[in-house]
């Protein structure tokens, strides 16, 4: 079976939901995490300087009502990559200027789609290019389009043609279904050794038209996620 994206590499190892990063946040800047706790705190293995810096960074994202989970996932990876703590903190910082930065071109999307949006920018997609998404039928989520979108990006695909045909399959209603299954080929394709543009430019061409006009309602059955798998 293949495994999904890899944008969102951290998602099964950090809380969904903002209400625990807020509160892993808060426990962080208090210092008041218990000692059994300690060992499940990636700040703890900061040096502190870099361990305030990061608090710091943390604070000001609680203060913008930006998600945190994130920017301690961006913690957690420069740990297991033993980085140093400056690196880190350099990490952390960029991270909330990327939230920044696609909050202020998509607006009020939810907290997964804004941290997916920031993953387009952190893998080389432009600002201009991500405004496409910000205008919406309502009830319409960008997440798996930034995922496959992301994932592109890193695997290879050039970033305009990458850009090119994500924008283009959005603006043409197409669904989750289809930018999954654009993904799956893409990615198959890449394994066997096709060039990544190409594999994106020959998949690109059958990937159906504008799919059928939304109901309002959700999609019957479960639909299935690429980050998930």
């Amino acid at each position: 079976m293949s495994r999904g994206p890899r944008l969102l590499v951290f998602r099964r190892r950090v809380p969904h939901t903002i209400a625990v990063s807020l509160a892993a946040a808060a426990l962080f800047l208090l210092g008041a995490l218990p000692a059994a706790a300690q060992d499940t705190n990636p700040l703890i293995k900061l040096d502190p300087t870099s361990r305030r810096s990061v608090e710091l960074v943390i604070d000001s994202a609680v203060a913008e009502g930006l998600p945190t989970k994130s920017i301690l996932s961006k913690v957690m990876e420069g740990n297991a990559k033993h980085a140093d703590g400056r690196k880190i903190v350099d990490a952390v910082r960029k991270q909330l200027v990327l939230l920044r930065t696609a909050r202020g071109t998509l607006g009020g999307v939810n907290d997964e789609e804004l941290v997916a949006g920031a993953s387009v920018l952190e893998a080389g997609a432009k600002r201009e290019q991500l405004a496409a998404f910000k205008l919406r039928e309502r009830g319409r989520s960008d997440l798996e389009a930034f995922t496959v979108w992301a994932d592109f990006l890193t695997r290879g695909v050039p970033k305009d043609e990458a850009s090119s045909a994500i924008t283009k399959l959005w603006l043409d209603g197409a669904d989750d279904a289809t930018f999954h299954s654009l993904w799956n080929n893409v990615q198959s394709d890449i394994l066997q050794g096709l060039n990544p543009g190409m594999a994106l430019q020959n998949r690109i061409r059958e990937s159906p038209g504008r799919a059928p006009a939304t109901t309002g309602k959700p999609p019957e059955g479960p639909q299935e996620n690429p980050s998930s798998r």
